[in-house]
């Protein structure tokens, strides 16, 4: 995977149309290391381990809930949404903007989506004691989601020794992709069902940062379901 420190707009464009969307039309996912070097990842980490002990991150949510199955059992991750511009969100906001760039590019080339809008950052750690999230699509349900971006920060990680691996089991094929959780590491795939996948169980303290892409199109009409969907349960029954 190319290393790709300091990199200027022009060489993000080619590694977005050379590496990305091939990646992604061919496999499903695709990730590129080294993507923001050593001292302005560190910046981001010392950030997100900042959030992290003054309290900020909270337990993910479910949507929905099982009876008789407690949350930690399916996700055992804290998170918090950011998008950038809080106070000491500075370097994550730096990550956004070079994220951003390149799914602008990717986004002309990738079938026929309509990429213009984003979900906040959803900042995410696994606090060492065997969490993970159990085996999932991001985006099931049509909901507008298009692609799933996770920039991982774990120094020295050691997936035999640390676990947190993600695995993704591509739609279709007889193959898992395993992916660790590696520092300066950027992760790219498709949201919707052609790519389930799970985090393994962690044994050290895993951060990660990740956000979502929009289908403009998808969305709207999801955004349009649920406003029918309320309106009708506002209705007064006759």
């Amino acid at each position: 995977m190319p290393f790709i420190e300091h990199v200027s707009d022009a060489d993000l464009e080619r590694l977005a149309l050379e590496r990305v969307v091939p990646a992604l039309q061919d496999f499903g996912f695709c990730y590129l290391d080294g993507v923001l070097g050593e001292v302005a990842g560190g910046e981001v980490l010392q950030q997100v381990i900042d959030m992290h002990q003054a309290g900020v991150l909270q337990d993910g949510r479910l949507v929905g809930s099982v009876p008789g199955v407690h949350r930690s059992s399916i996700r055992g991750d804290k998170i918090a949404w950011v998008s950038g511009m809080e106070r000491g969100c500075e370097a994550i906001n730096f990550l956004l903007n070079m994220i951003d760039k390149m799914i602008a590019v990717c986004a002309s080339r990738l079938e026929s989506k309509k990429i213009r809008e984003r979900s906040k950052a959803m900042v995410a750690c696994y606090p060492g004691n065997g969490a993970g999230y159990v085996k999932h699509v991001d985006n099931p349900n049509s909901d507008g989601r298009c692609i799933t971006c996770i920039y991982y920060l774990n120094k020295d990680w050691s997936a035999k020794e640390h676990g947190g691996v993600l695995r993704i089991f591509p739609e279709g094929t007889s193959f898992v992709a395993d992916i660790e959780p590696l520092f300066d590491r950027l992760l790219f795939f498709w949201s919707d069902r052609r790519n389930p996948h799970e985090v393994q169980p962690s044994f050290n303290t895993r951060y990660a940062i990740t956000v979502w892409y929009f289908d403009s199109e998808e969305r709207a009409e999801a955004k349009r379901r649920f406003k029918n969907l309320t309106d009708s349960s506002l209705k007064p029954s006759s």
